[in-house]
């Protein structure tokens, strides 16, 4: 087998049963994201709708259907239509404005629910998206997003501060780890808090550690970025 598989499989064998691995294909060609779907990887992570995931979606053909798509990069309020017929999840609503307008186009996606994810801005940092990791704010958007009849509540995910050394991350873990134990208080009838996503490349074990049950690897998989 090549490279990536063998790393796919490397990971994979290496990480509890129980926590989903998500393949993160940002600048992936076609033809390297087929390798890791042969390898076994059921979940691709796309950061970017239009045009990348869009032209990706078609290159791939039938090895598209073989696995979930998940938007793991901001989306765009003028990419939502485009988003909602490939991704089965969008784990980075950050707002529940951002939610509404989700909601609002789901049906015209040809789809009767949406799941989502709550982004946390666990490191309170300006230049990225992210609800504040504050208990209050949860609440506000879980009760909001409630109303909304087209989504569907997963969980939460966060990005955390990028350093190099991966025990760094582990505090901004912790804080979205405490948010996601409050979060199962809050929710009730169509919405859960069952996922957990949190952890790249360089933090995924210190964010297992923390409580991830589903991770973000990129690098680790398919090498370098060009």
């Amino acid at each position: 087998m090549g490279r990536i598989s063998d790393n796919f499989r490397r990971i994979k064998d290496s990480i509890p049963d129980d926590v989903q691995l998500v393949a993160a294909t940002k600048s992936r060609s076609a033809d390297e994201i087929k390798e890791v779907i042969d390898a076994g990887a059921d979940v691709i992570g796309e950061n970017y709708t239009h045009p990348e995931a869009v032209r990706k979606h078609r290159e791939l053909g039938e090895y598209a259907d073989r696995v979930r798509w998940e938007l793991i990069g901001h989306l765009q309020k003028n990419d939502i239509n485009k988003a909602l017929p490939i991704f089965d999840r969008v784990q980075t609503v950050e707002s529940l404005s951002k939610a509404e307008h989700i909601d609002k186009r789901v049906e015209r996606a040809g789809k009767e629910i949406t799941p989502v994810l709550i982004e946390i801005n666990s490191g309170r940092e300006e230049a990225k998206y992210g609800l504040a990791p504050d208990k209050d704010a949860l609440e506000e958007i879980v009760e909001g997003m409630r109303k909304l009849e087209h989504l569907r509540l997963d969980g939460l995910m966060t990005m955390g501060p990028f350093t190099g050394d991966p025990e760094d991350a582990r505090p901004y873990f912790e804080v979205a780890r405490e948010l996601y134990e409050y979060g199962k208080t809050l929710v009730d009838g169509k919405d859960r808090m069952e996922v957990l996503s949190m952890g790249m490349t360089n933090s995924y074990r210190v964010a297992i550690e923390e409580g991830a049950n589903m991770i973000r690897v990129g690098t680790a998989i398919f090498g370098e970025r060009d």
